[in-house]
């Protein structure tokens, strides 16, 4: 009856009873590397300029349309320095198809407003504007930096990064004190904090005058000597507020990661290693970092965009390959991270469909919410191929769900993917406290995703 139950029952199993000790070192040694990414890629333009660092120590080269394209051939495209593509050429033609894996690199954040400066009862704050789903209260007595550009009308670009070594100062959104906050306690967690109260406190020394607003003036000075800038070149910046502490091991075990950003640069980083890693495939290999996810993946540097097309019909041009026929041949990995079954929340979760950390890579045959909306919704067939792919290559892997049917749910890059005549598919790493400050991966599971897309990338 025992032998009987294996073959005919399906159960997931923790990874860490499937691996062994060689394999256990490489969990920790593709997990350092990943550390040291998320810690310097803390916006999407910081994670596009890492990559194509990377990718450049890599052999990989900036692709020239008109290009002459052969085999092993490692090319990539920035689009306008927030979202990437690279691609290893295929020994077969694009007619034929590629492999597509693909990612996203922005997360949930706090942007300044584009007049953001203020003084109230000479204390000085900068006006945000939260980008993505977050709980506005987990945002609030944390440390926080500021990254981001400022365009100045002479078109110079300046670079701005406050916060992040261990000896500069950091900024922060307060909250009241309990002894205060009975009515705020009332209200429930939406409403206790609201996008207008998340103001960074930033100064609170006057200026040596007479005039008003000396503790603005005083800020603006500081800014002024070390970016050049004035209050009027906010107008035309990207700043945005982080968390301000370092990525860490967490657990006595040392077995997961915590930080922020693992939504989605932890997929973004195990495409990047899986193509780094990939030789003279025999279909062309593609990865792609996206931008704006978070936000519905709109804009010229958002997966709706046409940049992905453009790359790809150049990449085509160069083979005389036709688009449309390289497209309905492809298949992409939409690599995305999901939810993990937390034992403290159990309500929310239907436990059977949940992904499990240590469990592996987690394939999501669908995403979206409720009824299957907002979704591409894989086939079986799909699904199959997975299956039979990850075992070949001893991928551990699970499938996963994310959330009760009618608790709510979440979108990827998958169904702008599959808009476009490519079988697609999510697969990623599952999170705790997604879209938090500081999220929490296992380690098993981050390598199992690089796996997985390099055994794809190879098949």
């Amino acid at each position: 009856m025992d032998d009987l139950r294996e073959k005919l029952f399906y159960e997931s199993k923790n990874g860490y009873d499937r691996i062994g000790t060689e394999e256990r070192m490489a969990v920790e040694s593709y997990c350092r590397e990943y550390m040291d990414f998320l810690n310097e890629a803390r916006t999407e333009r910081e994670a596009v300029r890492y990559a194509i660092e990377k990718a450049e120590e890599n052999g990989f080269k900036p692709y020239v349309p008109g290009m002459a394209l052969k085999a092993g051939d490692r090319v990539y495209r920035s689009n306008r320095g927030k979202a990437l593509m690279l691609a290893v050429i295929g020994t077969e033609p694009l007619e034929q198809g590629s492999v597509i894996a693909g990612a996203h690199v922005d997360s949930p954040r706090l942007d300044l407003k584009q007049i953001p400066l203020y003084e109230q009862d000479e204390l000085c704050y900068l006006r945000t504007h939260y980008y993505g789903g977050i709980k506005k209260y987990q945002w609030v007595t944390i440390p926080l930096e500021l990254h981001g550009v400022v365009s100045l009308k002479s078109g110079e670009l300046v670079e701005v990064c406050l916060g992040r070594g261990p000896e500069e100062p950091k900024f922060v959104i307060t909250d009241l004190l309990p002894h205060l906050a009975a009515d705020q306690m009332k209200k429930t967690m939406a409403e206790g904090i609201t996008g207008e109260g998340l103001n960074l406190l930033i100064g609170s020394t006057p200026y040596a005058d007479d005039g008003k607003d000396r503790v603005k003036l005083a800020v603006m000075s500081l800014l002024n000597d070390a970016y050049g800038i004035t209050e009027e070149d906010f107008l035309s910046a990207e700043l945005t507020a982080v968390p301000a502490y370092d990525v860490c091991e967490v657990g006595l075990d040392r077995s997961m990661i915590g930080g922020y950003g693992h939504d989605d640069r932890v997929c973004a980083w195990a495409e990047l290693r899986a193509i780094f890693d990939v030789t003279e495939p025999r279909r062309t290999c593609v990865c792609i970092l996206a931008d704006k996810e978070e936000i519905g993946s709109e804009g010229v540097s958002g997966m709706q965009s046409s940049a992905f097309d453009c790359f790809m019909e150049d990449l085509c041009a160069a083979q005389g390959a036709a688009l449309r026929r390289c497209l309905e041949n492809s298949f992409c990995l939409s690599a995305d991270v999901t939810a993990a079954f937390d034992p403290l929340y159990p309500e929310v979760a239907e436990k059977r469909s949940e992904s499990k950390m240590n469990h592996g890579m987690a394939i999501c045959k669908f995403t979206g919410a409720r009824g299957k909306s907002s979704t591409s919704d894989a086939s079986a067939e799909i699904v199959g191929y997975l299956r039979g792919l990850f075992d070949r290559e001893k991928v551990v892997w699970q499938m996963a769900e994310m959330g009760k049917v009618d608790q709510g749910g979440g979108g990827t890059i998958a169904k702008y993917m599959a808009n476009r005549n490519i079988d697609t598919i999510d697969a990623g790493v599952p999170v705790l406290s997604m879209h938090a400050p500081f999220e929490t991966v296992a380690k098993l599971d981050c390598y199992m995703t690089y796996k997985g897309i390099l055994a794809a990338y190879r098949d």
